[in-house]
C-alpha cells in the first residue's frame, strides 16, 4: 500500500500551479492534481510535470471539498497510510513533509498535522497582508486548520471525507468531524506552505469576505457551537447596530453618537490587539479598519447561505481571484 500520496487542487491557477506541483515532485509515491474546470493551461502544466490528473465534471457544482474527495477516490479503494492536501496556489516548504510524517508516526492518535502557512508577497497589497496575518496561528493542539494538511488515511475514512456541499470553511467542517471520530489535531511550529493570495483590488477582498461569511453561516448549521462568537459579532456590528442607529435618528442624536462610540471602541481594541501581537502600529491601524469593515460582507455571505439553504438551491462557489 502506498505510504504517502499528495493531492493538489486548483482552478485557473496559471503559474502558481507550476510552482505548486514543482515543489511536490519526488515527495510522495503518488501526486494527483484535481482540476475544477480550468480554462487556462493548468491541465497541460500538470501533465508536463507528470502529475496524475483528475478533471471534474462541470455538470456538478465545483467545490474544494468535491475536488479533494475526487483526488482521494482516484487513489483507489485501499487508501494510503497518509494523504497530504495542498491548494494549487501554494508551494510546499522544503523539509515540511518529513517533519509532518515524523509527528504522525510518533502519535497513532493524530488524525491531522498542519503547520504554518505564509504569504509569498505580503507587502504587495494590504489585502495580501491581511491574509498573511490570518495564517499566523499558535502551534500546538488545534480544533481546525486550513486546506493544507497531512491526514491519516484511517481518519479520512472514519470522518467520511469532505462535505461536498460546503463551499467555504469545508476544511473546518472536515477537521471537526475528524475530531468527532476520536482523532487529535496539531499544528507544528514549522513553516509548511507559502501561499499566493494575489489580491490587489478591494473587490477581491470584498468577495473573499462574503465567502467567509457564507462559511460562517453554513458551519453554524452543521456545527452550531463552532464560530458562534464570530457569527454573533457579524449580527451585532453589521445588522443590529446599523438598525439601532437608524431608529436613533428619529429619537435623539445622542443615541447615534453612542452607536458610533461602540464602533470606535471595537476598532481601537482590534488595533491594540494586533499591535500587542507584534504588528507595527500603522499596519495594525490599517488592518483594523478592514477587519471592522469585514462584518458587512460577512453578513451578506451569511444571508446568502441562509436564503440558498431555505430555498434548497445548489450552492455555488464564490471566487475572488
Amino acid at each position: 500500500m502506498t505510504r504517502l500520496a499528495i493531492i493538489a487542487i486548483g482552478r485557473n491557477e496559471g503559474a502558481r500551479l507550476h510552482g505548486c506541483l514543482s515543489s511536490l515532485l519526488g515527495l510522495a509515491e503518488r501526486l494527483i492534481y484535481v482540476d475544477s474546470g480550468s480554462s487556462d493551461d493548468s491541465l497541460a502544466t500538470a501533465r508536463t510535470l507528470r502529475a496524475e490528473v483528475v478533471e471534474l465534471d462541470p455538470a456538478t457544482p465545483f467545490t474544494a471539498a468535491r475536488a479533494r474527495n475526487a483526488g482521494v477516490a482516484a487513489l483507489g479503494p485501499d487508501l494510503p497510510e497518509y494523504i497530504h492536501f495542498i491548494d494549487g496556489d501554494c508551494v510546499m516548504v522544503p523539509g515540511w513533509i518529513d517533519s509532518a510524517l515524523s509527528a504522525m508516526i510518533a502519535d497513532p492518535g493524530l488524525g491531522i498535522v498542519t503547520g504554518w502557512r505564509a504569504e509569498i508577497r505580503p507587502h504587495d497589497s494590504i489585502y495580501n497582508a491581511i491574509c498573511d496575518h490570518e495564517w499566523h496561528r499558535p502551534a500546538g493542539p488545534i480544533t481546525t486548520c486550513g486546506g493544507d494538511m497531512l491526514v491519516r488515511g484511517a481518519a479520512f475514512q472514519q470522518a467520511g471525507g469532505f462535505n461536498e456541499a460546503v463551499i467555504a470553511a469545508e476544511d473546518d467542517d472536515f477537521c471537526l468531524r475528524v475530531a468527532m471520530a476520536g482523532f487529535t489535531l496539531i499544528r507544528l511550529p514549522q513553516a509548511m506552505t507559502r501561499h499566493d493570495a494575489d489580491m490587489r483590488r478591494f473587490s477581491q477582498w470584498w468577495r473573499r469576505s462574503v465567502r467567509n461569511g457564507h462559511g460562517f453561516g453554513q458551519l453554524g448549521t452543521l456545527h452550531p457551537g463552532h464560530l458562534a462568537r464570530e457569527r454573533l459579532r457579524v449580527w451585532v456590528f453589521a445588522a443590529a447596530l446599523p438598525i439601532l442607529a437608524v431608529i436613533a435618528l428619529a429619537l435623539t442624536p445622542w443615541l447615534v453618537l453612542g452607536v458610533l462610540a461602540i464602533y470606535a471602541g471595537s476598532y481601537l481594541r482590534t488595533v491594540a490587539g494586533l499591535h500587542q501581537g507584534g504588528m507595527e502600529i500603522r499596519l495594525a491601524a490599517h488592518q483594523g479598519l478592514f477587519l471592522s469593515l469585514s462584518k458587512f460582507p460577512n453578513l451578506i455571505g451569511m444571508i446568502t447561505f441562509y436564503l440558498r439553504n431555505r430555498r434548497g438551491r445548489d450552492i455555488q462557489i464564490i471566487e475572488y481571484k
